[in-house]
């Protein structure tokens, strides 16, 4: 199958023309991104989504540990870089390493399969923050490195202080972008148990850290449209399922009934 390939000509494919329609950001985006997490589409799976989908999706990421089971890793890579699409392995890859003392050898994975970005997470790990942050020095020597903030055990809440600290200190150690957690299942970190937004917890976030900084989790349509609607339609979301993809870029150009009326000044 000849996919796709992205450039600023074919990126936004609108079959036909309607106005008031915002303006969405051109690959490769710094803002307006949309991080997709495959739990493990096979090949054909891949292509198909790739088919329909590629257009709008700017990186993808082999969930948790995903990539140490995967069939066909390599033909899976070959698939997503041939079409132009950034791949990287989920920040619990990461931490096995880590908490087995191979952090040397994590390193020569991302080699042997020439990743381009890494993942550094402590959502399943108790680390040092400054230990952290020295894993992302290291690392961003070799690999655009994302960091990710917030645990995945739902009893662990931090206050909007300590959210804007670990994000500023990872992002100074050099990070691209920091990820708000929220797991696949959209229930933790920045959501309450409910998948309901912590509005205030994202308020106060944002009056330090600047928005395109952050890939918010966002794997509910509810909490699409909340980011949306806050930050427009180039807020960077991530841990959106394969076949949301475009049900995703519907909300981001006010075409579907959520968002409907937000884009057109009524």
């Amino acid at each position: 199958m000849n996919l796709p390939v992205i450039t600023e000509q074919n990126a936004h494919p609108m079959n036909y023309t309607l106005s008031n329609i915002p303006e969405r950001t051109i690959k490769p985006r710094n803002s307006g991104i949309t991080m997709v997490m495959d739990k493990g589409l096979s090949l054909r799976q891949t292509e198909d989504f790739l088919e329909v989908a590629g257009l709008y999706t700017d990186m993808v990421k082999l969930g948790w540990a995903t990539s140490y089971v995967t069939p066909n890793l390599d033909e899976k890579l070959r698939i997503y870089k041939d079409a132009g699409i950034p791949v990287y392995f989920g920040g619990t890859l990461f931490e096995a390493f880590v908490v087995r003392g191979e952090f040397d050898e994590y390193r020569r994975i991302l080699d042997k399969y020439k990743m381009d970005f890494a993942e550094v997470s402590d959502g399943s790990i108790n680390i040092d923050h400054n230990e952290k942050c020295d894993y992302i020095r290291k690392l961003s020597e070799q690999v655009t490195v994302i960091s990710e903030v917030g645990s995945k055990d739902v009893t662990k809440i931090f206050a909007p202080y300590k959210w804007i600290q670990l994000m500023s200190a990872e992002i100074q150690a050099g990070s691209w972008k920091v990820i708000a957690e929220a797991r696949e299942s959209g229930n933790v970190g920045i959501y309450r148990d409910s998948g309901e937004v912590r509005q205030g917890l994202v308020d106060e976030i944002l009056t330090q850290i600047p928005g395109e900084s952050i890939i918010w989790e966002a794997p509910q349509k509810a909490q699409q449209v909340w980011f949306i609607k806050l930050l427009g339609a180039n807020v960077n979301l991530g841990n959106i399922a394969p076949a949301e993809l475009i049900p995703l870029e519907t909300l981001r150009l006010g075409i579907r009934s959520d968002t409907f009326d937000h884009f057109l000044g009524l």
